[in-house]
């Protein structure tokens, strides 16, 4: 797993062949980034990483220049791992919180908004199709934030109110959403 550009470019780290996670591979993560760009300025957003595996995105994000980043994930080496990467990364980092913990049990609980959210969940998850609504329902999204979904190629969310643009790369399938702009009278 390797950074793909920013502050920390280049950067690798070997993920334990024991892990179960399906890290976003490189190829579809420098993919959905270049579009991106068109989308959001990461420099000084806040972000939300959920279901983290390798915290490959929530390193990504970092590097990019993102102020803040809540990285989420269950399982107990992941998490691990996630932390010992920013470690590496910088032992002084303050500007990420990788918390551990269930992500739906997170989004009902959250309080905060960002400009920016990930998720890759597991893509047999049976709640897999409810998360961009609990997404939009929470309202987790700051006014014209960017949410990107990874998921396999058996569901469209193209109907969503939020619906923005699908992105494929191989099997890995992105779904681009974006937060309303609402308007105070």
């Amino acid at each position: 797993m390797r950074i793909i550009t920013g502050k920390y470019k280049g950067r690798h780290f070997d993920i334990p062949k024991t892990f179960k996670a399906r890290p976003t591979t490189d190829f579809a993560k420098e993919n959905i980034f270049n579009v991106l760009t068109q989308y959001i300025d990461f420099e000084g957003a806040t972000a939300l990483d959920l279901f983290s595996g390798t915290g490959s995105i929530t390193l990504e994000l970092l590097s990019r220049g993102c102020a803040h980043v809540i990285s989420v994930e269950l399982d107990r080496d992941h998490h691990r791992f996630i932390q010992q990467c920013l470690q590496k990364l910088d032992p002084t980092q303050r500007d990420v919180l990788p918390l551990r913990g269930d992500v739906f049990r997170f989004i009902k609980s959250c309080k905060q908004q960002f400009d920016f959210i990930f998720a890759d969940p597991p893509y047999a998850l049976k709640e897999l199709p409810t998360i961009p609504s609990l997404i939009f329902e929470r309202g987790l999204l700051k006014d014209d934030g960017i949410f990107v979904f990874e998921h396999g190629k058996d569901h469209d969310f193209s109907d969503d109110p939020h619906f923005v643009e699908h992105r494929s790369y191989g099997s890995v399938n992105f779904t681009i959403f974006r937060a309303a702009v609402t308007t105070s009278a």
